[in-house]
């Protein structure tokens, strides 16, 4: 490859040899340079991996969801449109999802959100439950005062018992004073 460069400027340092052979270089306009692959330096910048694979997914969720969406909604637009109201018949209960305009909006009420009724009495259980749970502290506040009043503290004392442990500890008793011997 350097071969073929040097035929290349041959004729012109030819000419220039001919006109002056001690100064060669001085007084010829074109000097020979060999650029080894065209003298491109090398750059260093940083990496632009992360914004292509940002890209890339975003391309890729655009295309497996926002366009099917798209038609889905583009189809239900057209083609059924929204419910028109009519009389109830005679003895007819409508359900919760019959309420609704829109027909996605009456699928994603029937199929993803939770019955409205259901969500309201699972909200009187909570608040039932909080309730007991208020009662179970008033009551336990007022025996603690109660023992506080009365310097009642034997409840300090008490470590209730299963019917279980009774009779474990009633039998390594009896073992131990003997098998005849037992408590009643």
């Amino acid at each position: 490859m350097a071969i073929w460069s040097s035929l290349k400027l041959a004729a012109p340092l030819k000419k220039c040899l001919n006109l002056n052979k001690n100064h060669v270089l001085k007084n010829c306009d074109l000097v020979p340079v060999r650029n080894m692959g065209g003298h491109h330096t090398m750059l260093i910048k940083e990496t632009r991996w992360q914004w292509t694979k940002f890209k890339d997914l975003l391309h890729y969720y655009v295309l497996v969801g926002v366009i099917p969406i798209t038609l889905v909604i583009a189809y239900t637009n057209i083609f059924i449109g929204p419910a028109k109201l009519a009389p109830i018949p005679e003895g007819y209960r409508p359900k919760h999802w019959e309420y609704h305009k829109h027909p996605i909006t009456r699928w994603m009420a029937r199929y993803i959100y939770p019955n409205p009724q259901q969500q309201y009495e699972k909200y009187l259980h909570t608040l039932y439950e909080e309730d007991e749970k208020f009662k179970i502290r008033m009551l336990t506040k007022q025996i603690e005062d109660a023992m506080k009043e009365r310097s009642d503290y034997k409840a300090f004392y008490y470590r209730p018992i299963s019917a279980n442990y009774y009779r474990v500890g009633k039998e390594s008793m009896g073992r131990a004073a003997g098998e005849g011997v037992g408590f009643d």
